[in-house]
């Protein structure tokens, strides 16, 4: 994801890349020297603090040193763009939260997914359908990625059903109450972990969301979104995850691409926020519904049962507060509460 990113920024009209941070100082160096334009390199974002003056970071770090690397550079006074998913734990994501109050930044959590063309018109045509009964996913792809996809335990429901799970809370503009999940790996599977789901959510509006996938599913694989139907009074809508969108009210019709989807679409709607003091999608109070609904799955997946999110942010909360935080970060946690405990509106 960082050689993605770095292109994406090189490409843009509205952002300027001033320095890059890596661990491996050679890397870093060839990326700065690739990227042209006296751009710096150094082995942490406190080393590029020191000679680069940025108007914000972007955190592609692995997700492990998410939560350490937004927070150093929230408290450093810079707004964060940081790659999803906010942090390997909700707990850790609650922190986030905080952090970004304490510091009074924006940290914005990329979900790539959300800004696809065709999603935009997927979610058009789904409220044409009035209330929703029933949204389903079906994500069918076999990767052969390597590496330490092929270690997780949960690798299908950690590494890429969020990007399902948003889009679902997207297209609702509702939130998840509880889910059930149901985990497994085929006989044929080349992972260690769990590569097939099938997850039911309930949301606050009555709405049940079934999101059905398998990372070793080769032959007639679906897109990298999945295939999506919705079922309402006024009928039902497709979207075939890439151009194709249909509807019993408006027909059926293919979606160009949009001018700046995916990561560039993140990067501009974070551009846009911080000119315009507008509150993006993806805030990390936001994003954290999305977390929750990974947790939760894999938590049913664990135990079989039934697991209710509003009291998993609860515990989390709890979780975040026996972490050992900076005093500022502590005091907005006390303050502030989960969001059902706060009884907060979150928008999707």
């Amino acid at each position: 994801m960082g050689q993605a990113w770095i292109r994406t920024l090189a490409g843009s009209a509205d952002v300027e890349l001033v320095g890059v941070a890596d661990l491996d100082l050679g890397r870093a160096e060839e990326t700065a020297r690739a990227a042209g334009g006296g751009v710096r390199a150094g082995v942490s974002l406190a080393e590029l603090l020191a000679s680069a003056e940025p108007d914000a970071v972007v955190n592609v770090t692995v997700p492990a040193a998410h939560s350490a690397v937004s927070i150093e550079a929230l408290f450093a006074g810079l707004p964060v763009l940081c790659e999803k998913p906010a942090a390997p734990t909700l707990a850790e994501a609650l922190v986030q939260v905080a952090a970004a109050e304490a510091a009074g930044q924006l940290l914005m959590i990329s979900q790539s997914r959300r800004y696809f063309a065709a999603l935009a018109e997927f979610r058009r045509r789904v409220q044409e359908l009035g209330t929703v009964g029933l949204l389903t996913t079906g994500f069918f792809r076999g990767p052969r990625f390597g590496g330490f996809r092929d270690e997780m335990a949960q690798p299908l429901l950690v590494d890429m059903a969020i990007h399902a799970f948003d889009a679902a809370r997207y297209l609702l503009d509702a939130e998840p109450v509880s889910v059930t999940c149901e985990s497994w790996n085929p006989a044929w599977s080349w992972y260690r972990g769990d590569a097939a789901a099938t997850a039911t959510f309930r949301f606050d509006d009555g709405t049940r969301y079934v999101y059905t996938g398998s990372w070793c599913a080769e032959g007639l694989e679906t897109s990298w979104n999945g295939e999506w139907r919705a079922s309402g009074p006024a009928g039902a809508a497709t979207w075939d995850g890439e151009d194709h969108v249909a509807s019993s009210v408006g027909g059926a019709s293919h979606v160009p691409p949009g001018r700046e989807e995916q990561i560039a679409g993140a990067l501009a709607e974070f551009v846009t926020a911080l000119r315009t003091g507008e509150e993006p999608s993806g805030t990390i109070a936001r994003n954290v519904r999305s977390l929750a609904m990974v947790e939760a799955a894999v938590r049913s997946a664990e135990t079989g049962e039934r697991v209710d999110i509003g009291a998993l942010l609860e515990q989390a909360h709890r979780d975040a507060l026996a972490q050992a935080v900076p005093e500022p970060v502590r005091a907005r946690l006390e303050s502030r509460g989960t969001p059902r405990m706060a009884g907060e509106a979150v928008t999707s």
